[in-house]
């Protein structure tokens, strides 16, 4: 049996950033990819920051984060993105790149890392609170302007 390759590697350029688009519209299907480069380059020179779990050297999932400070949780992460292709999950990638994240916050001072799920993924929830042992403590509201 072939022995399979993983790597974890920041990415900070445009090309890596397209590259890892196949597994971002996997979540986020309302993105084009012209679109999701720029929102991606306008969040980059926010802090944002796109971490990528390689299967022999192919991303196969994505954490997008942002280290902030905020009255309700002090220094923290926001997680703003977490996708495994849908081809890859169950092996252990989501769980690599939160902890991978959670050391990043540890290392910077952070208090909590927190993220938000949307109520349609009942799954991604079990995971979140089973395996990762986050706390549900509250509901995100969302108007449209």
């Amino acid at each position: 049996m072939e022995e399979v390759k993983i790597e974890i590697k920041e990415l900070l350029e445009e090309n890596q950033w397209r590259d890892a688009f196949k597994v971002v519209k996997q979540l986020r299907t309302d993105l084009n990819e012209d679109k999701y480069l720029q929102l991606v380059k306008l969040i980059h020179n926010d802090g944002y920051r796109m971490i990528s779990l390689l299967e022999n050297n192919e991303i196969v999932a994505i954490i997008g984060f942002t280290i902030c400070t905020n009255l309700h949780s002090g220094k923290h992460i926001w997680v703003d993105d977490l996708i495994t292709d849908e081809n890859k999950r169950s092996k252990g990638y989501g769980e690599k790149l939160l902890s991978y994240v959670e050391n990043i916050g540890r290392k910077n001072g952070c208090e909590i890392l927190s993220l938000s799920s949307g109520l349609q993924r009942p799954k991604a929830h079990k995971f979140y609170e089973e395996r990762m042992h986050f706390n549900k403590i509250s509901y995100l509201f969302k108007k449209n302007l």
